[in-house]
């Protein structure tokens, strides 16, 4: 067990471990900054239904729960981005950063479209941070939807989407620059070292989807298709498939990877399939996804020739911290028989 996953311990993350207490403090310098309209635009009750609304398209075209970073003053708006550095690894908000001034971009390539802008993007609360033991927040807009939960200290991350379009573009010095390059190039690594007969598990649909199978459903459940069996890859495949998932972990913070780590050495090893849809050429439609026992990750590359990526994160039983909150309750309820 221990040989497919032996170093997703051993890989260095980026960011600097942070604590939740750290989040909620600042959660709390946010909140208390706001006036009394900010704050009916951005603070809710935790039972409050549309914490279970997400999307990843513009906000223009759908209008999202919260306050929008435009709206916000400049002290107001440093305080969101230390708290998304809080939640997310460096490289995490790096990409993070990158998504959203890709809405400059977008604005050149659509000058009519509305509401083009990177602050065009929203942040909400529910709960009190402060003083409740469940609390959680989001932060969405074109191509980024971040959904955390807290639940006693603890940290549930998922829904968690990134996207971007173009996807590959060039930057002022001529250089190419591709925001998704290692979760593309690793795919296509994986896909392509397999054995014909391999192939034939791995790859179940020709074409690939139009856009991540699962959207924004509030709840997913596994696929029965799902690919090949990590217990059916050769030691190298399993390495390139290791390097994936990691790819995708590091966006978190260090300690929240390292528990979703052990977690998946733990619990997801004998279910994890990799499968593919689509071309294993780059530049031509395609679509991944890695299934295990607890999680889900879809990356689908086929709109605008194939230079649009949208890639998720989904927790089966965890997302919106639903595991955490059931664990809370119940202890919650034995304490006071």
């Amino acid at each position: 067990m221990m040989k497919l996953f032996y170093f997703l311990l051993l890989l260095p993350f980026y960011a600097v471990s942070q604590n939740n207490s750290t989040g909620s403090e600042i959660a709390n310098t946010f909140i208390n900054s706001l006036d009394s309209v900010q704050k009916r635009k951005t603070v809710f009750s935790f039972d409050e239904m549309s914490r279970y609304d997400w999307h990843y398209v513009p906000a223009s075209s759908i209008v999202r729960q919260g306050i929008a970073v435009r709206e916000l003053d400049s002290v107001q708006k440093q305080t969101i981005y230390k708290l998304l550095k809080t939640y997310l690894s460096s490289n995490g908000y790096t990409k993070a950063q990158d998504i959203m001034n890709t809405e400059y971009l977008l604005k050149e390539l659509e000058p009519n479209s509305k509401g083009r802008i990177p602050e065009n993007y929203f942040v909400a609360f529910y709960g009190n941070p402060g003083k409740d033991k469940t609390w959680g927040w989001k932060f969405s807009g074109h191509h980024l939807a971040l959904n955390y939960t807290i639940v006693n200290n603890q940290l549930a991350f998922a829904p968690f989407f990134f996207g971007v379009y173009p996807a590959v573009r060039t930057n002022g010095e001529g250089k190419e620059k591709n925001l998704f390059k290692e979760e593309e190039e690793l795919g296509f690594k994986l896909v392509n070292a397999l054995t014909q007969e391999q192939k034939l598990k791995a790859i179940f649909r020709l074409e690939a989807f139009a856009d991540i199978v699962t959207k924004t459903s509030p709840k997913v459940v596994p696929f029965d298709t799902a690919g090949i069996m990590a217990k059916d890859l050769t030691l190298e495949q399993k390495h390139v498939l290791n390097q994936l998932i990691i790819t995708y972990l590091s966006r978190m913070p260090t300690k929240i990877a390292q528990l979703r780590m052990k977690r998946i050495i733990s619990e997801d090893f004998n279910e994890i399939k990799f499968g593919w849809a689509g071309s294993t050429k780059p530049g031509e439609p395609h679509y991944y996804r890695i299934q295990g026992k607890t999680f889900l990750i879809e990356l689908d590359n086929s709109q605008n020739n194939a230079n649009h990526v949208h890639t998720v994160w989904r927790d089966f039983d965890g997302d919106y911290g639903m595991d955490l909150i059931k664990e809370h309750y119940k202890n919650s309820s034995h304490h006071h028989k």
